[in-house]
């Protein structure tokens, strides 16, 4: 199949397709003559993979890591577990910051209320006044 008719399969855009081989999360295809590219099945399902993994949020290196186990896969799990143990404990952490985050938001939201004009506004007050924090995990880039 060429690259169009596997985006349309797993639901993709044919530049992730081409990204992903880049990343070296995807085997090379065979090529035609003409240059097209050929992919089979087994791409299909290593896309479908990766396309999973995306949603769970795992970064490249991790699905790179998943897909280097599936390569040897008499091993015990251990790996498995620890890399998905690692992820969410970092899924746990932007969750802390984004529920930081929403306090902050609340907090500039009832700083306000919609009878005043914009320049007695609170938010813009609040933030013009640098009453937020950076959220949890968050560097200020100024």
């Amino acid at each position: 199949m060429r690259i169009g008719q596997l985006a349309q399969l797993v639901g993709v855009e044919t530049q992730t397709i081409r990204f992903y081989e880049q990343q070296g999360l995807l085997p090379p295809p065979s090529r035609q003559d003409n240059g097209y590219r050929v992919y089979t099945e087994k791409h299909g399902e290593g896309l479908a993979f990766i396309r999973r993994c995306r949603i769970l949020g795992l970064s490249l290196a991790e699905i790179h890591k998943l897909q280097s186990y599936q390569d040897d896969p008499h091993q015990p799990c251990t790996a498995v577990n620890a890399l998905l143990d690692d992820h969410i404990s970092h899924v746990r952490s932007q969750i802390t910051a984004l529920q930081a985050l929403e306090n902050q938001l609340v907090s500039l939201r009832a700083s306000c209320n919609d009878d005043r004009e914009i320049e007695a506004c609170g938010v813009l007050t609040g933030i013009s006044e640098g009453n937020t924090h950076p959220a949890v995990g968050e560097t200020s880039t100024i």
